[in-house]
């Protein structure tokens, strides 16, 4: 994120005027200074809500350009529950800064002044998984957390869908969906389990079998006509399960490292897996067989704690990140690293691929709070990062461009429509 801050207040001050506050040009280009002292001494109660907001974050945009600040004001003000005021604030002209190609749909956030609350993600530890689905009839957010909790969302209005789900295990570091006997299922890793879960009745129908230890990343793909998940623990084994049997039946081979991160893909009508290892590599399986493809790739210089994978040009790649904060391109048929994705300033923790708006996207998450969307065949950022005020363990995007975004104990949801021709600083 660029350093540079601007805090010169507008030409036309407009704080001795009543109202000052619903001037949202001057709140966010404003010196932080200035605005912060005036929301200390009025206590109008029609100006508690503005104060609310541009005091929720204020930690992380008091020292920051203007374009920050901005998003960060239209983020806490979507957290509050107020939609429109988020869609004003985003729309505020920024000195060399086009509107952003996003729109905040909804979020949570913690209770943070007497007056207001937020609305509260029901979290009580940090998000490390979110997924989307379909049950009974809609779309919705799915989140598991460090609290012990897996709990659902209408992805369109933000509002909770029954009660959460327990009796995880201990945290849950990942989580996947698939449709078994044409219901949706959840699958959950955390420490010590991997267990199925009925979306539609809460009730848990099975603990997959052979798990040890600690499972931090989970994968799902159909293996020979049956719903599969794949999951390893700190064993190094790393098992696949039938689903709707909820017996192995199989298990991936050749690595002598811990999974800490997987993904799925069909090439050449085979199903297949990428997973990233804790010694950084890159291994590449047959689902079919359980044999390794070809040699690991050399992979990250630490952990690598994310995958993805895409075809581009018809060809399957896989998009890697980790403790290097480095985000990596390999095409798996040549066996080779392709490209790198510079941008983030700390590890990368989460890694999608998408189509949006008809177009081929990465996004990747971070640990400084930052999410960068990219075009994965020219290498390039595309627009500028989003900022959150805590760091992005969890991304996922709908089909319809809905980015999911899972930051401290909070999630939000952004609609995304990415502008080729548009490029970050």
């Amino acid at each position: 994120m660029s350093d540079d801050v601007h805090l010169t207040a507008s030409a036309s001050d407009p704080s001795e005027a009543e109202g000052w506050w619903t001037d949202l040009p001057w709140l966010v280009n404003a010196d932080p200074e200035r605005v912060l002292g005036l929301l200390a001494s009025d206590a109008d109660s029609d100006a508690r809500l503005m104060a609310a907001v541009y005091r929720a974050s204020v930690d992380v945009h008091r020292d920051v350009p203007s374009w920050v600040r901005r998003q960060l004001l239209a983020l806490d003000a979507a957290r509050y529950g107020d939609r429109e005021l988020s869609a004003r604030i985003a729309a505020v002209p920024v000195e060399d800064v086009d509107t952003e190609p996003w729109q905040v749909l909804w979020s949570t956030g913690a209770q943070s002044d007497p007056h207001f609350r937020m609305n509260p993600s029901g979290h009580t530890g940090g998000v490390d998984a979110v997924v989307t689905t379909f049950s009974d009839g809609r779309h919705v957010v799915v989140t598991g957390s460090k609290d012990r909790t897996v709990r659902v969302r209408d992805l369109e209005t933000g509002q909770p869908v029954g009660g959460p789900m327990s009796d995880l295990n201990g945290r849950v570091w990942a989580m996947a969906t698939e449709v078994v006997d044409g219901r949706p299922c959840v699958v959950t890793a955390s420490d010590w389990a991997v267990l199925a879960w009925d979306l539609a009745t809460r009730r848990q129908t099975g603990e997959l079998p052979g798990i040890n230890g600690e499972v931090w990343c989970l994968g799902t793909a159909v293996v020979q006509g049956r719903p599969c998940a794949l999951a390893g623990d700190d064993d190094v084994s790393v098992r696949v399960w039938d689903l709707a049997s909820g017996e192995q039946v199989g298990e991936l081979t050749g690595h002598d490292d811990f999974l800490m991160a997987i993904d799925t893909l069909v090439i050449d009508d085979r199903p297949h897996a990428v997973g990233c290892m804790s010694g950084g590599k890159v291994w590449q399986w047959d689902l079919t067989t359980g044999q390794p493809v070809g040699e690991p790739l050399p992979g990250h210089d630490g952990e690598a704690w994310a995958v993805a994978t895409a075809v581009v040009d018809g060809r399957a790649h896989a998009i890697t990140a980790g403790y290097d904060a480095t985000v990596r391109v390999w095409d798996l048929v040549m066996g080779r690293e392709v490209g790198r994705l510079v941008g983030h300033e700390g590890p990368v923790s989460a890694v999608v691929t998408a189509v949006i708006g008809g177009e081929l996207r990465v996004v990747t998450g971070g640990s400084d709070g930052t999410v960068c969307l990219w075009e994965l065949a020219a290498g390039r950022q595309i627009g500028r990062e989003l900022v959150f005020p805590a760091p992005v363990h969890a991304l996922t995007v709908t089909p319809e461009g809905s980015l999911v975004v899972g930051f401290g104990g909070d999630v939000a949801v952004l609609s995304l429509h990415a502008d080729p021709d548009s490029t970050g600083p």
